[in-house]
């Protein structure tokens, strides 16, 4: 039997989000999976003993070569070779040194995000996932902020969806609690935009991230991410007239 190629589920989430914010004026960005410490660590305000440093978190080429652990270190690369206003999103593939499980891989998919020019707020950061959200999901989507903490934005936050596999009762996926994590977000840290020579006294701005296979899980009630990667023709095959 023969059978007609399509393109891959992640790849048809990846396409919708980045016509999503293209909407926006967002512009499509990318960069390298072999990082030095600049533009993955350092110029994103981690500390030198960050637990992200940690060979448990980061696979390691040299002393200062790694595969990047987020596409964050293309903002770095952005903010360096170009003057605000920037309004930019980043996919690609990153890596952590993680245990495979349902909800977790050592190789991941993330869209990055970010938009830098004279007062931008945290107001124009939640109404932008907002849009996004309900251009993704739907107007009936019920989410939420929690506040957060990353190094390179302050303040920062994540923004949970209702889990649409449970239909918010709980699951193995929400960790039975009703609600899915599906992106971090925050204000730029002054020190991110004065390490890459942006003045911070003139310029705000906001980052968010997301994992493409935690959205895909979503969109197509997959419960285990690991299924994304097993070549397995009957699933694939499901995704045929969504590719074209």
């Amino acid at each position: 039997m023969t059978y007609s190629g399509s393109r891959h589920p992640l790849k048809i989430v990846e396409n919708e989000i980045i016509e999503i914010f293209k909407k926006l004026g967002f512009v499509y960005a990318e960069g390298p999976e072999i990082e030095d410490d600049w533009h993955n660590f350092s110029a994103l305000n981690f500390p030198p003993n960050h637990p992200a440093r940690d060979m448990q978190d980061t696979f390691f080429i040299s002393e200062d070569l790694a595969l990047r652990t987020h596409t964050s270190s293309v903002q770095v690369r952005l903010m360096e070779s170009q003057k605000p206003p920037i309004r930019a999103i980043m996919p690609g593939r990153v890596y952590r040194n993680e245990a495979i499980s349902a909800r977790a891989n050592c190789f991941f998919h993330q869209i990055e995000g970010i938009y830098i020019d004279e007062k931008v707020s945290f107001a124009d950061l939640k109404q932008t996932l907002y849009h996004f959200i309900q251009a993704l999901f739907g107007q009936d989507v019920n989410l939420r902020f929690r506040p957060s903490y990353f190094p390179f934005t302050e303040p920062s936050a994540e923004m949970d969806i209702s889990c649409m596999l449970c239909k918010g009762s709980g699951c193995n996926v929400c960790k039975h609690t009703g609600w899915l994590e599906i992106l971090g977000c925050g204000m730029i840290d002054p020190n991110v935009l004065e390490a890459s020579g942006i003045d911070s006294t003139k310029y705000s701005g906001f980052a968010f991230g997301m994992g493409i296979e935690r959205i895909a899980m979503l969109k197509f009630e997959v419960k285990d991410l690991r299924t994304y990667f097993t070549n397995d023709i009957r699933f694939l095959s499901q995704f045929e007239s969504l590719g074209e």
